[in-house]
């Protein structure tokens, strides 16, 4: 028989939980039976004492074991998914889920709302008019299987992963978030449990990024890797570089505008290049090697799975975007190149404007957000717009100027060294 105190002293004392210890506390706290306080003083000690790769594994599939896990295996077509930890201006989902139906392939994407600093994907689709991000399984599985959608961006029903759900509330208010072993079990559990058959993992590194470091990126590319490997789903991880906002914008129905660029054959080239970067490996893990996903976005295929993906789940893919009732624009006080471009700052600013929320439930301006001019290597004048600010609340715009006080650094023309977008690449090894 176990008990809560004895399991969360184990851990505390640095030993490692049995598979039976693992699946009683999970199946456990998902009942009730553990308290929260319980599970929030073994988060802590988990925290501190880590775990090892088969706690990991057995957390995560006691965590996919707590609720329903989907099943599309009876799809006309393979199923592949893409999961991002979050960036600035990270809208890539947007474009890559449509592009990626169009190339053959079908693409069940749940996705989540922002907080803090970063965006979230539904956010954004939910400044398109009529756009439902709740579904069904039935419902997405009717669309995943129309051959002229093959792509869902929806919400995560509450049957999938339950313990995750209430694991990650707790981890919130505990100062237990950044637990490597902790974020890739409830990444991997939510994608394990939708079941899709292959997943592609853009693990963001750098300023704006969750992970500030290479080596913690790679730690946590590496865990979530293995994780899907051991439940049968191939999985692959990029590390991207996420010290400058990806695009020009950050915001709701500002990122969707460019979103649309994109789709329609141009775009800011860091945004088109993640996005096709992404879209190959997406194709290549579930066998289709035979498509160009750029010749897609050239020939308007892209855009039509986007009018009817947007479609399918109620939206209106004609109707105007929101857009925000006030506008501020901030100059460049000096000539230069813009060689540094910080992107917290950038996503604490849109936060601020209103784009973003600092607790879950709290909702958002659809127009608000920042609008860049210059990035990283582009030349600027004293006088000229570095960024535009927009809000539907003026008395918003002082405290987004704080936070992009020193965003910039701007300096004579000097050879920009650049960093690559993809940094590495990481798969399971006996894959």
């Amino acid at each position: 028989m176990h008990d809560a105190v004895s399991i969360i002293s184990a851990k505390r004392d640095g030993r490692e939980l049995t598979d039976a210890q693992i699946d009683w506390v999970i199946e456990s706290f998902t009942r009730g039976v553990v308290a929260d306080e319980q599970m929030s003083a073994l988060a802590m000690a988990i925290y501190f004492r880590g775990m090892t790769r088969r706690e990991v594994a057995r957390w995560t599939a006691a965590m996919v074991a707590s609720g329903r896990r989907l099943d599309f295996s009876r799809l006309p077509r393979p199923t592949v998914d893409k999961h991002s930890t979050g960036g600035v201006g990270d809208k890539i989902t947007l474009p890559l889920a449509p592009l990626v139906a169009a190339c053959g392939a079908a693409v069940p994407q749940l996705s989540g709302r922002g907080l803090g600093h970063t965006g979230g994907t539904l956010d954004k689709l939910e400044a398109i008019r009529g756009w439902r991000a709740d579904l069904d399984a039935a419902k997405v599985a009717e669309i995943l299987s129309d051959p002229a959608v093959g792509a869902v961006v929806c919400a995560a029903g509450a049957d999938l992963a339950p313990a995750d759900k209430r694991l990650y509330a707790l981890r919130d208010v505990t100062g237990t978030v950044e637990s490597i072993p902790l974020i890739a079990s409830s990444i991997m559990s939510k994608k394990i449990a939708e079941g899709t058959g292959a997943l592609v993992l853009d693990v963001k590194v750098g300023s704006g990024a969750f992970m500030k470091k290479l080596d913690d990126a790679r730690e946590l590319a590496q865990t979530m890797v293995g994780l899907g490997a051991d439940e049968g789903v191939r999985t692959v991880a990029l590390l991207t570089a996420m010290d400058a906002p990806l695009g020009y914008t950050a915001g709701n129905a500002l990122e969707v505008r460019e979103s649309l660029e994109v789709l329609a054959g141009g775009g800011p080239s860091d945004v088109v290049e993640l996005t096709l970067a992404l879209a190959r490996e997406m194709l290549w893990s579930v066998g289709i090697d035979d498509v160009d996903p750029e010749q897609k976005l050239r020939d308007g295929s892209a855009m039509d799975r986007w009018r009817a993906m947007i479609g399918a789940q109620g939206g209106d893919p004609d109707a105007p975007l929101p857009q925000a009732r006030h506008t501020e624009v901030l100059l460049s006080e000096a000539d230069g190149v813009v060689c540094e471009l910080d992107a917290m700052a950038v996503g604490l600013a849109a936060w601020k404007l209103g784009a973003g929320r600092a607790r879950p439930g709290e909702s958002v301006q659809a127009g608000a957000g920042v609008e860049l001019h210059a990035k990283p290597g582009d030349g600027v004048s004293a006088g000229t717009p570095l960024v535009t600010l927009h809000t539907d609340t003026p008395e918003r715009f002082a405290a987004a100027k704080r936070a992009l006080t020193s965003a910039w650094t701007i300096q004579p023309y000097t050879p920009m060294v650049t960093t690559p977008l993809v940094i590495e690449r990481i798969e399971d090894p006996s894959g």
